[in-house]
């Protein structure tokens, strides 16, 4: 076996295999897991969103079978490590390493878990290309289901975080800090989702949401990664947030992301509020933040 070259998106290549009906390439590339679906008796179809080569489906062979080798390896939220052979239609796995199990962090946690599941349809959905490289939407898929595993953030503030990152890298992100019609940075009086997010008072029409100005400054936050800001944001602006951020995301996806409607909202009554924090910091400016939730 020869030493690796360029494969498919980027992918190691690591060398061929000769088989009776030809050449196959063989390839190694790391990924999450988003979802698997039945394929004949005992095999399945993996989707992966993988860090070189973008998302992928590939077969998987027996792993529905009590014995097999790969089993827990391949479902969803394991991140993994994949050796396949290229194929014409579905590549083929034939080895899988777990890097970190996520699933069995999260699946003891309702509402960590249906937030990592809604990360997972969004992953899938914003990356619409099969093969195509997609690596700020992969490493912000790690840091998010990392980040939900952990449990240092509220699992809704950093669902909220992943969507409007996830936003920003397939280049919608929503105006927060200015007019998406005029670009005035004075008070903002509303938010036009089909328009692009924030609006002005001149510039707001009939039946644009009217969201508190420490909601605006919550998107921000989160958009940013200032979790010192996040972390004391009141419980109404958090809702807010969140309904605004969901509709914003559903109207730029054809068939929305269903997997919404299992996530619990924050209930904001009866809860003790306090000051709000000062206003966010921005850490756009930090590189090594921009693909992390």
């Amino acid at each position: 076996m020869g030493g690796p070259s360029a494969a498919r998106g980027g992918a190691a290549r690591y060398g061929t295999a000769v088989r009776d009906n030809g050449t196959v390439t063989l390839y190694r590339d790391e990924g999450i897991v988003l979802r698997t679906q039945k394929l004949g008796e005992a095999d399945r179809i993996v989707t992966v969103l993988t860090r070189r080569t973008g998302r992928i489906r590939a077969a998987a062979k027996g792993v529905r079978k009590t014995r097999s080798r790969f089993g827990a390896r391949l479902e969803p939220f394991t991140h993994v490590d994949l050796q396949l052979y290229e194929r014409r239609s579905l590549d083929l796995i034939t080895q899988a390493e777990t890097l970190r199990p996520y699933g069995e962090q999260l699946v003891t946690d309702y509402p960590r878990y249906t937030a990592g599941t809604a990360m997972l349809e969004t992953a899938e959905k914003l990356t619409s290309e099969e093969g195509e490289p997609a690596l700020r939407q992969f490493l912000l898929l790690v840091g998010g289901l990392r980040t939900l595993a952990e449990r240092a953030h509220d699992p809704r503030l950093v669902l909220d975080a992943f969507l409007l990152r996830s936003l920003s890298v397939a280049g919608w992100a929503p105006a927060l800090d200015e007019c998406c019609r005029c670009g005035d940075r004075g008070r903002l009086r509303g938010f036009a989702i089909a328009a692009g997010g924030a609006v002005c008072a001149r510039c707001r029409r009939p039946g644009a949401a009217t969201p508190a100005a420490p909601t605006f400054a919550l998107m921000l936050a989160l958009l940013r990664g200032d979790w010192e800001y996040a972390d004391g944001s009141q419980p109404r602006h958090r809702v807010e947030c969140s309904g605004l951020v969901a509709a914003y995301l559903q109207w730029h996806l054809e068939h929305g992301i269903r997997s919404l409607r299992h996530v619990e909202p924050e209930e904001p009554a009866g809860s003790a509020e306090s000051p709000e924090p000062a206003e966010p910091h921005d850490h756009m400016s930090d590189p090594d933040t921009r693909e992390r939730v």
